[in-house]
């Protein structure tokens, strides 16, 4: 029997990079992802390459932002299967300024996006996983969950602040079978990690080569960036966890840039 067999996983933020990566191989061990997506078109897409492979899916348009919008996504999940065994928080956005030029707008956007996301998608499954007793939910952090730096206020605000509402789920969730974890990755090569290659050299006023040298990849150990491939072994090892030993714990997958 596949690990995820007829399990049902709603993944925010799925239509493109990390989501999209951590829905097909959810998929290809026998699980239902959701791709939940504010590009409606292209969580379609996403689901349609997943049933070319053999596999089911899903799409929903899911702002992550707005309440409605969340209930009526898991409200259509509940409806078409019945289940929710899996919720991967992954949905996010970066903005990168240092904090004396960073507009308010710009810092509750960002914060919006990651802790207010995470919550009312965390609020409306929860009901679904403690109803079954039974369920994960799995936070896409980062090591800016973990330390700092330049240019990154918001996000690495919202970063650490998962850590604390994954603590929470936790210890709220044990009694219905609810466990709660957050995957940490380093630098990955997806559009988010781009746009910021040549932000932060203007910023920095050094060269795009040297950001990924000497900014994204300097303490790692071999000056390799994260995979979504490895940041989805972490993802569905948390999902995947037999027992409630595992819950209210954080994984960094860095190339060894945070090491704790």
């Amino acid at each position: 029997m596949a690990r995820f067999d007829k399990q049902v996983g709603i993944i925010t933020g799925a239509a493109s990079g990390i989501g999209k990566e951590i829905a097909l191989r959810y998929a290809a061990e026998g699980g239902t992802p959701v791709i939940a997506d504010l590009n409606l078109d292209a969580a379609n897409a996403t689901a349609a390459e997943i049933k070319t492979r053999g596999g089911d899916a899903f799409a929903v348009a899911m702002n992550v932002v707005d309440e409605a919008a969340v209930d009526k996504g898991v409200a259509d999940v509940m409806a078409k299967y019945g289940r929710i065994d899996l919720l991967v928080s992954n949905a996010g956005i970066q903005i990168v300024k240092p904090v004396v030029d960073f507009s308010f707008a710009d810092w509750k956007k960002l914060l919006a996006i990651h802790l207010d996301g995470a919550f009312l998608t965390t609020k409306a499954c929860l009901k679904h996983m403690y109803a079954a007793k039974r369920g994960s939910v799995v936070y896409m952090g980062s090591v800016h969950s973990k330390e700092a730096s330049k240019l990154k206020a918001p996000y690495v605000t919202a970063k650490h602040g998962l850590i604390g509402l994954c603590k929470v789920v936790a210890k709220e969730g044990a009694e219905f079978n609810v466990r709660a974890n957050v995957v940490c990755p380093g630098f990955v090569r997806t559009p988010l990690v781009d746009k910021q290659i040549p932000e932060q050299a203007k910023e920095l006023n050094i060269s795009e080569a040297d950001v990924i040298k000497h900014v994204m990849l300097k303490d790692t150990v071999d000056g390799e960036f994260t995979t979504t491939d490895d940041v989805a072994d972490c993802v569905l090892f948390f999902a995947g966890a037999r027992s409630n030993a595992l819950t209210g714990q954080s994984m960094v997958v860095s190339h060894g840039w945070f090491m704790q």
